[in-house]
């Protein structure tokens, strides 16, 4: 194994295809100290989700997780029947009787090369204010959309219960999740790591522009300044690459559809390291 611990990030495994179980297999630490952040899309299916998670877990020293949306849709050949908080609390609990850490849970402190950091798994939603020019209400947005034949399976498949609606529950996460933010030490930075970006600027390069609508919330546009990220990570939109915003370093981490990995591939491999070493200089500033 390597000499320096590494944080490490993959989502959008979405192994219900069988060609992305090879991910899985391939997940491996290079020492015995590396964390995994695993950014949400992993199955539709609970009993995917709980192998994959189970599997990393015996591998990593920690796996931190966060839920996607395809984790949150209650479908037809999946044996839980749970839906909207009922379901994402579910998750929680197989999460924690194998020692991996949610968004419900003490945020850990990284004290590997570029710690301490905070490493804070998010569950935010979306509420549809990443919204295509020319449209100013959720209405008018989704229209668009559907004009468009453009719509994501999360209209039919992810249910809010008991919100009325999914903006209702992730303008509920994001309260919540701030407050949890705000209270943290303020001489600590951070690594912000949720399904759905923070900024809407990443969504700028999707090929179907109306999918901005279910990819995140302007509520959270300045969080990576707010509370001091060294790094964010995401996924959800199945375009891995590396960004920077206000001098931040942000991570889409995302493996996706064999349709898409096998034409793009992954150059940097499937596992991102979130605080690559050429950032790690003794005496140099982290980003």
């Amino acid at each position: 194994m390597g000499t320096r611990p590494r944080l490490l990030a993959i989502s959008d495994l979405h192994v219900s295809s069988q060609e992305n179980w090879q991910f899985v297999v391939e997940a491996r630490p290079t020492t015995d100290e590396d964390w995994l952040l695993l950014a949400g899309g992993v199955s539709e299916r609970a009993e995917d989700i709980e192998l994959v998670l189970r599997t990393l877990s015996q591998r990593f020293a920690k796996v931190v997780w966060v839920p996607g949306n395809h984790e949150l849709r209650t479908v037809d050949d999946d044996s839980l029947r749970l839906r909207g908080e009922a379901r994402y609390r579910h998750l929680v609990e197989m999460c924690r009787s194998m020692g991996v850490v949610t968004p419900e849970d003490p945020y850990p402190v990284w004290q590997g090369p570029g710690g301490p950091l905070v490493v804070a798994p998010l569950f935010l939603l979306y509420d549809y204010t990443y919204r295509p020019e020319g449209t100013a209400t959720k209405a008018q947005a989704l229209q668009r959309a559907y004009e468009a034949g453009v719509v994501c399976a999360d209209e039919f498949r992810l249910f809010p219960d008991p919100y009325p609606d999914r903006e209702s529950w992730c303008r509920a996460r994001v309260a919540e999740t701030e407050r949890r933010l705000t209270a943290l030490d303020p001489a600590l930075s951070t690594v912000l790591v949720s399904h759905w970006p923070l900024l809407r600027e990443p969504t700028r390069v999707l090929w179907y522009r109306e999918l901005a609508l279910w990819c995140g919330t302007e509520l959270t546009a300045d969080w990576h300044r707010r509370f001091r990220a060294a790094a964010v990570v995401y996924g959800h939109l199945h375009i891995p690459r590396t960004t920077f915003h206000d001098g931040v370093r942000f991570e889409e981490v995302s493996v996706g559809h064999p349709r898409e990995w096998r034409r793009r591939r992954h150059p940097q491999g499937a596992l991102r390291d979130v605080l690559p070493a050429r950032t790690l200089a003794p005496g140099a500033p982290l980003l």
